[in-house]
């Protein structure tokens, strides 16, 4: 049984990678924007945004297809923080997660040949300690977050920004391994191994 990992992202491969499970990188081109987001649903939301990637990449006989969304969510204005438009954008964001606690939350969906099989959401909650207009200047200009949820990679230069965690640590950074091999080991074993 093959594995596809139905993302670009160099983070989730990495992660993949560390947990030891081979895989084919096969990037999907589903249109995300077609997901609209309900109110107070940040959890069906980026289930749906992970549905559709793995739509996207259908999965062929002996194979299992892993897609997966990660979004930054602030309760407080139930406000979901997208990748950053600009440095005004990311500017924006840093600052409205500066002393406060966010929730990431990736969306994972697994797939075979007869369709998406399995969707579940992960939640992590992260605690920013309070960050000057200097320090959210420099990190943007020095690591350039604008592929990044939230405008911040916890694995790439915020990792001082970030005073408390509970969750898992690899959810935050895109792809909750141990929720996701925990789903995936029992197709793994059925089917021989990956």
């Amino acid at each position: 049984m093959k594995l596809i990992l139905a993302s670009a992202s160099p983070r989730r491969h990495e992660i993949l990678s560390l947990a030891g499970l081979d895989h084919e990188i096969r990037p999907s081109d589903a249109d995300e924007s077609a997901i609209a987001y309900t109110p107070h649903q940040p959890e069906q939301y980026v289930i749906a945004l992970a549905g559709c990637k793995a739509d996207a990449v259908p999965a062929g006989e002996n194979e299992i297809v892993l897609s997966a969304d990660t979004i930054v969510y602030v309760p407080e204005t139930d406000e979901i923080l997208g990748k950053p438009k600009d440095r005004a954008d990311a500017v924006r964001m840093l600052s409205l997660l500066s002393g406060s606690t966010h929730k990431v939350i990736t969306g994972v969906c697994i797939a075979d040949a007869s369709g998406i099989t399995d969707c579940f959401a992960v939640v992590s909650d992260v605690h920013f300690r309070t960050l000057s207009e200097a320090e959210i200047g420099e990190y943007i200009d020095r690591c350039r977050p604008f592929d990044k949820a939230g405008a911040y990679g916890i694995q790439e230069g915020a990792c001082h920004f970030v005073d408390c965690i509970t969750g898992d640590y690899y959810n935050i950074v895109g792809l909750p391994i141990c929720a996701v091999y925990t789903r995936l080991r029992p197709l793994i074993f059925e089917n021989n191994s990956l």
